[in-house]
């Protein structure tokens, strides 16, 4: 008995230490009870109506890719998502007939789709969400078995149908959990500052689109060629390998990624798939058990989500009656194809280097953090505004951080790497946290020597940046000037050895090239 309690000790302490405060863990559960929800609605509508099964299979889809991009807590928010996911639903289902009736027509349709809910990002954040929102019902179909719906147009309401349960379900499961304190709202970010370029260069939003048509078609000729039975494989991996690329090596790491966990992740579903035949109900508990843990592990690594989300995908084409153990290896092909038709096409048609985004996005979070200092001595009331800008520029720092990082531990020399500039940016939140929360305590200007000296700190390396840029000899940095002995422990004190802490931060950062169009 104790050896058991000393094991169960030790889980929960590694949960813990996975998932500190189990955020994660509690997000999971709000994400599965909506999925759950559409999924006994769809049901019960596929009783009523006498529909094929895949309609679970699209409402599970549309609930679970819903509920892990956060749709937002706003009014303008839900309504963008209600006024989206249903009409692109039937778009997709009819698209999908189209596919089946003829197929050239249908992937055409289908890519042009999937590069317009990119091309629109360059509209603003309004139209960003909307875009992200509209590419889920087209993953649907490329996650649906083939052979479940007959083409026809009857099947278009019941797609809008299914969309709108999968809303409705997302929705008020995430408005319940925050109400109810069980999750915390999404960090409402302000949205990125404005490319510096301009000319005839084409924005990244558009770059991105032209790499994704060139990835998703590439994917359809590939697998209409190698794999006629199940070519959506390789086109769902050209997609998720290309979505959301932040550069060239986020590209080849997400590839990576998906191509590792997507083979670990099918080799445990063909152990585990001998157990049930086609049709087997328990299949379905243990694909719904397996979709918890990769949205609970998405957080800390996406190989864990392209591997359960793939072991899942087998064991619901078990229990469709095509064999996970036969398949197997056309899997894994098709998986590789398309992983490396996605790094193809982000490579060569008009790449977007990541050197240029993380010299565009450093620049952004260092411009908000001299804002944010020059805001402590002048306007404190409004600091809360300039730290809510300055974390959203380290978010989207962290972003690209993955591959950057990877890079640096091969690497394994001590020698400066790009990806020492993010953990110096880094180093600086907690330093502008505890600044901003000194200066809501005392409600005063804060004019303190430290304050002086860090503005200049700031402006010698947004100097030294730009001497970067033409190459020129860089003086180094002065070293900082000691602090000053601490009184007591006052909120002004406080603040002063935050000063301090962000000084030595920033001094810390290394060179950082001019912002480029990324």
């Amino acid at each position: 008995m104790s050896y058991a309690l000393r094991i169960v000790s030790h889980g929960l302490t590694g949960i813990r230490r996975l998932d500190p405060g189990l955020a994660g863990l509690r997000a999971t559960a709000v994400t599965m009870t909506a999925t759950l929800t559409a999924y006994a609605a769809a049901l019960l509508l596929e009783h009523a109506e006498h529909l094929h099964t895949v309609i679970l299979v699209q409402a599970v889809a549309l609930t679970l890719t819903l509920s892990r991009t956060r749709p937002g807590t706003t009014p303008s928010d839900r309504i963008i998502a209600l006024a989206v996911l249903p009409p692109v639903a039937v778009a997709a289902a009819e698209t999908s007939a189209l596919m089946s009736r003829h197929p050239t027509a249908g992937d055409t349709v289908f890519t042009a789709l999937i590069c317009a809910t990119i091309a629109v990002r360059r509209f603003g954040p309004r139209a960003t969400k909307a875009g992200t929102l509209a590419v889920l019902p087209l993953i649907a179909v490329l996650v649906t078995p083939p052979g479940g719906l007959a083409p026809g147009h009857d099947q278009d309401k019941w797609a809008g149908l299914v969309a709108l349960i999968a809303v409705l379900c997302g929705l008020t499961a995430q408005w319940t959990a925050d109400r109810l304190r069980i999750t915390r709202p999404a960090a409402a970010f302000p949205p990125a500052p404005a490319p510096a370029g301009g000319g005839r260069r084409l924005s990244a939003s558009t770059r991105m689109s032209l790499q994704m048509g060139g990835a998703v078609g590439a994917g359809f000729a590939a697998g209409h060629l190698l794999f006629p039975q199940h070519w959506a494989w390789s086109v769902l991996t050209a997609f998720v390998v290309c979505s959301g690329a932040r550069g060239r090596a986020d590209v080849v790491h997400k590839g990576v990624l998906r191509t590792a966990g997507a083979a670990a992740g099918t080799a445990a579903a063909t152990m585990i798939a001998g157990t049930f035949g086609p049709h087997d109900t328990r299949s379905i508990a243990v694909i719904f058990a397996v979709l918890a843990a990769a949205t609970w592990l998405r957080p800390a690594g996406y190989a864990y989500w392209a591997g359960f989300v793939t072991a899942a995908l087998s064991l619901l084409y078990g229990y469709f009656g095509q064999s996970a153990p036969d398949l197997l290896t056309t899997r894994l092909e098709a998986i590789v194809v398309g992983a490396v038709l996605g790094i193809a096409a982000s490579w060569l048609i008009l790449p977007i280097r990541s050197i240029d985004v993380l010299r565009r996005r450093t620049a952004d979070a260092l411009a908000a953090l001299g804002e944010f200092l020059a805001a402590a001595r002048q306007e404190p009331g409004r600091l809360a505004d300039h730290q809510a800008r300055f974390d959203g520029c380290l978010h989207r720092l962290e972003q690209i951080a993955g591959p950057l990082r990877a890079h640096r531990r091969l690497r394994r020399r001590a020698v400066p790497h790009p990806a020492d500039a993010i953990d110096a940016v880094r180093r600086c939140a907690a330093p502008v946290h505890t600044i901003a929360r000194c200066a809501a305590e005392t409600g005063q200007t804060l004019t303190t020597p430290d304050i002086v000296r860090l503005n200049a700190a700031v402006t010698a390396d947004l100097t030294r940046a730009r001497l970067a840029v033409g190459r020129r000899p860089l003086t180094p940095p002065r070293p900082p000037a000691p602090a000053p002995a601490a009184p007591g422990p006052s909120p002004h004190e406080r603040l002063r050895t935050a000063l301090l802490e962000l000084d030595a931060a920033v001094r810390s950062l290394p060179p950082i090239f001019a912002p480029a169009d990324a």
